[in-house]
């Protein structure tokens, strides 16, 4: 009598691979999570949003501070089809989002490059670095009001305002990045004739880049908020401005129905920067929450 091996089968049936056994199970599994997890967060948006028209309809909670889901919806239609009295919802979103795009472009390039040179130079940093807490201390929406008294009302200030939001937390995350680069490795890299520049194109930049795009997430976020306080405290288009005229005449509906806009606009731009994360760091083994991640 013999005995059927792994690689071996009954006549009439396929072999099956222990790998390919196993992936399937894996894919499965993971469609599976996958599914669970979108009815969780299903259940969940429908529990809030039912509670939240469920008790301002029984009264439980006043509709006329905390607005009302079908209010927003007619809101927000509204808004799409009739627009403002600034123009159409599209012109003032469009400029809202020129704002923070550009704000955050700005902000991200001068806190990339300072925190490069700074992590990198200590007498830099030992130079410059208390101007720039000294900056981080100022209230952020003092710096919109000199923005806006200095350079008026148009896009230019609130694009100055997004790129200090930005630029601190890219500076802070590219400067800590920096310092956590392998020190041996830089002076491996320097045995062997590298130069600054190429020490920091091949070793340093790349060594800090997981820190700089994990900090590009939270960045785009505080460049819509800039460029929103910003148009709130004086604009002449803009979501920041129809949110200021609606909390004027007492609209919540209409305060709300700009703010699932903007959630929009951030969660389109974090899917972009989640694209370029990818790309960028390819090279970089998932780890264990991004292994688990949908």
């Amino acid at each position: 009598m013999t005995t059927l091996t792994h690689s071996e089968t009954r006549k009439g049936e396929k072999p099956v691979e222990p790998e390919s056994a196993a992936k399937n199970a894996g894919r499965i599994k993971a469609r599976r999570r996958s599914a669970s997890i979108w009815i969780g967060r299903i259940v969940l948006a429908v529990a809030v949003v039912g509670g939240w028209q469920w008790f301002t309809t029984e009264g439980w909670v006043d509709k006329f501070f905390f607005g009302q889901p079908s209010e927003i919806w007619d809101s927000l239609v509204k808004l799409f089809t009739e627009g403002t009295a600034f123009g159409t919802i599209w012109e003032n979103l469009g400029v809202t989002a020129q704002e923070a795009f550009f704000g955050f472009l700005l902000g991200t390039f001068v806190g990339v490059i300072l925190g490069i040179l700074l992590g990198s130079n200590k007498y830099l940093s030992a130079v410059v670095g208390p101007y720039i807490r000294i900056v981080n201390s100022i209230p952020r929406i003092v710096l919109g009001s000199i923005f806006i008294v200095a350079f008026g009302l148009g896009v230019f200030p609130k694009i100055l305002l997004a790129a200090v939001l930005v630029f601190f937390v890219v500076f802070f995350n590219a400067f800590q990045g920096v310092r956590e680069v392998d020190q041996n490795l830089v002076a491996n890299v320097r045995v062997l004739g590298a130069s600054p520049y190429q020490v920091a194109m091949h070793v340093t930049i790349p060594s800090a880049m997981t820190w700089i795009i994990a900090s590009l997430h939270t960045a785009f976020g505080f460049a819509i908020i800039g460029a929103l306080v910003a148009e709130v405290l004086g604009a002449q288009k803009g979501i920041g401005l129809i949110i200021s005229q609606a909390q004027g005449t007492f609209d919540p509906n209409t305060v709300f129905a700009c703010m699932v806009i903007i959630a929009v606009v951030t969660l389109f731009a974090e899917s972009l920067i989640n694209l370029l994360e990818h790309r960028l760091l390819k090279w970089r083994p998932p780890n264990r929450s991004e292994a688990q991640a949908i």
